[in-house]
């Protein structure tokens, strides 16, 4: 199945966070957050103005991006765990 996101949404699958510190500790799943960075997987056409304009994405899919810690809607989608948010809640593209 392929998602194709309305508008301003942007599909983005988290990157996962080391498992070590520097110092060798092994982090357990339990004390590990949601790691704040994704790859954009899937972009929308662009933000509908109230006039009927659209403007496009600035970001696009293949985006290493930093987004905000609650942003977005958390989706399962064959397995894989997607978050899907606006464009606005895009913090940075990573370069």
């Amino acid at each position: 199945m392929k998602l194709r996101p309305l508008h301003d949404r942007v599909i983005v699958k988290r990157l996962e966070e080391e498992e070590r510190t520097q110092g060798g500790i092994i982090i357990p799943d339990t004390a590990k957050e949601k790691p704040q960075q994704g790859k954009v997987l899937a972009v929308g056409k662009g933000k509908l103005l109230d006039k009927g304009d659209v403007v496009p994405l600035m970001v696009k899919e293949g985006d290493r991006v930093l987004f905000s810690k609650y942003a977005g809607t958390e989706v399962k989608v064959e397995g894989e765990e997607l978050l899907i948010m606006r464009e606005d809640d895009i913090l940075a593209v990573l370069d």
